[in-house]
């Protein structure tokens, strides 16, 4: 029998009878299925004998799947503004329910076992993640994921969720989940492509929410054209939100490990040349020292630039390291320490200029001259760099007072 031939009838609510359960999905152009998968949602809500609704926010069907939802008992959001994210954000705006459940309307995912995801939820998790992967139990029939998501995309971008914010979950990716209303308006999500997916794991992550997970089985789609999904262009902008999203891993890190590598051996080399078998290291080597130490200082300055602004924006929490830090570097404090780096470098820099003077100007051996003035040069450079990023970051940090009214 077709799932659709199942439906039951759905029940109408009004102003006293809020739904408990809304399950929404976004629609662009899946008249082949999404009859399918409101019949299913209605039968589940009727066997878990919950209140629901099925809502379906259409991205600018031109297949005639508004009117499909509408005669399969859904109530059809028009979202305008086109994209995943855009289209998810709409339904669930438009949703009534205090639990909501959102996936593909292509019959990728049965909405028919949505039971554990009901439970997860009464247990009190504000996120209810399905997953598809295998080694987390979960199942992917035959024809259902391509390869390069399968084995790199989903696998790739889930270790990097984990390595980036903490998070627990095991298929980043994975469109069918559950949520609390509440939830989801403390993440005040913004994505409008598919990175809506990534963006709501990482939100709960930073906000230290309860998280749950049921596995899941994946289905081949009932789509007879192609998916929505691009893969390179997706998979780019998923990688590029993450990292913005992460400035830890983005500059921290990065600028750190050029600063401590170019410090380090750059002060060995200050001292003396370095000769490792037949390869030998001296005043060439010191400028590339010179660089690293100096990119890695912006790039340190530009993470707490990003994590102080991503702060402010109510993007992301405020992060208690980067405080305790920037509650020792007051303003005056890391001045003076900037000035001391200058004056440091300033009398390098003199010394080299008393070398030249004692050669009576002369020509200086070429790797000696170079190991007196290359660290002049980068203090020099890294105390201006200092004293003006430290004005910055006082900027970023000033209070916004409100105007004062005339009456």
């Amino acid at each position: 029998m077709h799932p659709s031939a199942l439906l039951v009838e759905p029940k109408i609510f009004s102003a006293r009878t809020i739904p408990k359960l809304s399950i929404v999905m976004p629609c662009l152009n899946e008249a082949e299925t999404l009859a399918i998968c409101i019949g299913k949602a209605h039968n589940a809500l009727a066997e878990l004998a919950i209140s629901g609704e099925v809502v379906i926010a259409d991205n600018g069907s031109t297949d005639g799947s508004q009117e499909i939802a509408r005669r399969a008992g859904a109530r059809v959001i028009e979202v305008t503004e086109r994209g995943y994210g855009c289209a998810l954000r709409g339904g669930i705006a438009a949703a009534q329910g205090r639990w909501i459940i959102i996936g593909d309307a292509d019959d990728s995912y049965d909405f028919g076992s949505i039971a554990p995801f009901v439970q997860k939820l009464d247990a009190g998790y504000e996120l209810v993640m399905g997953c598809r992967m295998p080694w987390a139990n979960g199942r992917i029939m035959k024809g259902a994921m391509p390869w390069k998501h399968r084995w790199i995309g989903n696998p790739g971008f889930t270790f990097l969720g984990r390595l980036f914010f903490k998070s627990s979950a095991n298929d980043f990716y994975c469109g069918l989940r559950a949520f609390t209303k509440n939830a989801y308006e403390r993440m005040r999500l913004s994505a409008e492509g598919m990175e809506f997916a990534c963006e709501m794991v990482i939100q709960a992550s930073v906000n230290k929410m309860s998280v749950g997970e049921v596995p899941i089985t994946l289905h081949k789609d009932g789509r007879s054209g192609a998916s929505h999904l691009r893969t390179w262009r997706d998979g780019w902008r998923t990688l590029r939100f993450m990292l913005l999203y992460c400035p830890k891993w983005l500059f921290f890190l990065p600028g750190a490990g050029l600063f401590t590598l170019g410090a380090l051996f750059g002060g060995r080399l200050w001292a003396a040349p370095i000769k490792l078998g037949h390869v030998g290291f001296d005043a060439s080597s010191l400028l590339v020292c010179s660089m690293c130490v100096l990119v890695g200082t912006q790039l340190v300055f530009l993470g707490a630039f990003a994590r102080t602004y991503a702060t402010i924006q109510n993007v992301l929490p405020p992060s208690q390291l980067l405080q305790r830090i920037l509650g020792l570097l007051k303003l005056e404090r890391s001045l003076i320490f900037a000035l001391l780096i200058l004056a440091v470098g300033l009398m390098l820099l003199a010394n080299a200029i008393l070398s030249w003077r004692t050669a009576h100007y002369g020509a200086l051996s070429y790797p000696d001259s170079l190991r007196k003035i290359i660290p002049a040069v980068t203090l020099i450079m890294l105390g201006v760099q200092w004293l003006f990023f430290s004005f910055f970051l006082s900027v970023l940090q000033l209070q916004r007072r409100p105007s004062s009214g005339n009456g």
